[in-house]
């Protein structure tokens, strides 16, 4: 997996560069690597219009066939009509909890591959190796997969059945390593990589055509030393290609509150950060309570660690307990009875604004030590003493951290809460690590002056297609949580996207120059973008 051990020419132009290993990557190099997906001779879909579409060419695979006009009339949990596609296709109306034969046959076609290289940090998974490897994923296992191996049969095979039919982060981790391994995809991965630059080549006076110029690092084992180590170094890289897609994830950066003293030493952004705390013994039921801000999934995790060490927990979030887009108000009971519990918790035993928090803060400790939490035991018309040392501020927004330990809330209304804490957990969402991109990638957002984020603000992309509306030039492509997808389940259809754009450029471009045929869909994708663009402002500046 060393670069310097494949077989790149100096100067030669690569077909295809992903940048980011994960399971959007791994996706991608599969489609690449030659295998194909057909329609199965004996297949049935439950959907009658798709499986009418589906037989009126099934000679083509289906990356020959018009995604566009496949996708007219599908809906789903996606907003990109080729992921629900895709996955209606492998998982036939899974979300019904039905368990369809996928009609889709897959063919090893060698002769379809486009060479590609496949560059990330770490090894193939991407940063499901870093995520805690107890707890249990959102999705269930089949929602995990990628094609070509069922998932529930590996687990298995490795050790055991799957418990509520859900896995943990560290089996999934390992899954995808496996599944580069048993697919065969490994001479296409450089791991150990860190992409520094993304940048377009102009053409040269020789011929040479326009490309994407990428350069990095990769770290390589050194010297070893006398008790076994060794020494790491990073090698410089640059590799050019005529098409680049970003697929890196947005687990790099965590988001922060930006207020006065987030950079104080008790104030964490991770979750890794509460859990070495906790195996350096710093925090037990003696312990001031920890403050946990956010209402997402990654808050709630948090909270039962907390909890399962009977520590009292303060937690704070902006949203009210019974907004619709709190994402514990979507998932399914029985599916997830832990985040249920905590939704529960967030529900019954709320902030009192008519009593003092010191009051509060003693029947806290009093509650977290005198009884232990037991999520199982609990049924929604328990009382507010159900979930002792726990405390929700709903609607609520962190002033300031002070060094003291003492944390200044303030209401919707206005009304400001001080609390003394142990620590403060701040899990708001995390941004994707864009910076080898001009201006961090803002420039190729829906709104081009933010910063890129999964729900706010992704990389906005032609839809049937993955290709970069605002790149420099054609041949960028963007793909899973950089767009919007943040579940494995749909970020498969970008892989399709991508996979049968690349597939029908190279077809088209038999008869006539490729790059001439990128630059007028690119420049038809840019003119749409402005008119938009001056629409809105005219609409703006009308209202004003």
């Amino acid at each position: 997996m060393d670069l310097h051990d494949k077989d790149i020419i100096p100067g030669e132009i690569l077909p295809v560069v992903i940048i980011g290993n994960g399971p959007s990557g791994i996706c991608l190099s599969y489609l690449l690597s030659g295998y194909t997906p057909y329609l199965s001779p004996e297949a049935w879909h439950p959907n009658p219009l798709l499986h009418s579409k589906l037989g009126e060419q099934p000679h083509l695979s289906l990356l020959e066939q018009n995604l566009e006009y496949l996708c007219e009339g599908l809906e789903g949990r996606s907003s990109n009509p080729v992921a629900v596609l895709f996955d209606s296709l492998l998982l036939p109306d899974s979300d019904f909890g039905l368990d369809y034969t996928s009609p889709l046959a897959w063919r090893y076609e060698p002769e379809r591959a486009i060479p590609h290289l496949v560059l990330g940090k770490g090894p193939p998974g991407g940063a499901w190796h870093a995520m805690e490897g107890s707890m249990l994923t959102l999705s269930l296992a089949n929602w995990m997969e990628l094609p070509g191996l069922k998932l529930k049969d590996w687990l298995r095979d490795k050790r055991r059945n799957v418990r509520n039919d859900r896995a943990t982060p560290a089996e999934i981790a390992s899954y995808y390593q496996h599944y580069v391994s048993q697919m065969s995809l490994e001479q296409n991965f450089a791991c150990g990589t860190t992409v520094t630059s993304v940048t377009r080549q102009p053409g040269n006076q020789d011929g040479s055509p326009p490309c994407w110029r990428v350069k990095g690092l990769q770290r390589r084992e050194g010297e070893v030393l006398g008790d076994g180590s060794s020494v790491s170094e990073e090698v410089p890289f640059t590799v050019l290609a005529h098409n680049v897609v970003l697929a890196t994830g947005t687990h790099d950066i965590p988001a922060r509150l930006g207020v006065e003293g987030e950079s104080l030493p008790f104030v964490c952004h991770s979750f890794w950060e509460l859990e070495a705390a906790i195996s350096r013994g710093e925090l037990d039921q003696t312990s001031d309570p920890v403050l946990v801000v956010g209402a997402g999934l990654t808050a709630a995790d948090a909270v039962l660690a907390a909890h399962h060490l009977n520590t009292p927990v303060y937690h704070a979030f902006r949203r009210s307990v019974t907004d619709p887009g709190l994402i514990f108000n979507q998932l399914p009971k029985v599916l997830y009875p832990e985040y249920h519990k905590v939704h529960q918790m967030m529900t019954q035993q709320q902030h009192r604004a008519d009593s003092p928090p010191q009051e509060q803060a003693q029947n806290l400790h009093h509650l977290s030590t005198t009884s232990s939490f037991s999520p199982s035991s609990t049924s929604p018309s328990s009382s507010s003493s159900s979930y002792p040392g726990y405390l929700s501020f709903p609607r609520h927004r962190v002033v300031a951290f002070r060094p003291d330990r003492k944390c200044v809330l303030e209401s919707d209304s206005g009304q400001q809460t001080v609390v003394q804490v142990s620590k403060a957990l701040v899990l708001i969402g995390a941004h994707p690590n864009l910076s080898f991109l001009a201006d961090n990638g803002r420039l190729l957002g829906v709104k081009p002056k933010e910063t890129i984020t999964c729900r706010r603000n992704p990389i906005e992309v032609d839809p049937f297609t993955n290709q970069v509306v605002a790149a420099e030039g054609p041949g960028m492509y963007a793909m899973g949580p950089l767009v919007g997808e943040n579940f494995v389940r749909f970020l498969k259809g970008g892989a399709l996207a991508i996979a049968s754009d690349l597939a029908n450029r190279q077809r088209e471009g038999e008869g006539r120059g490729e790059e001439d045929m990128a630059t007028e869909r690119l420049k038809d994708r840019c003119l749409d973008r402005q008119v938009t663009t001056q629409a809105e402002a005219k609409v703006c500046v009308l209202g004003l």
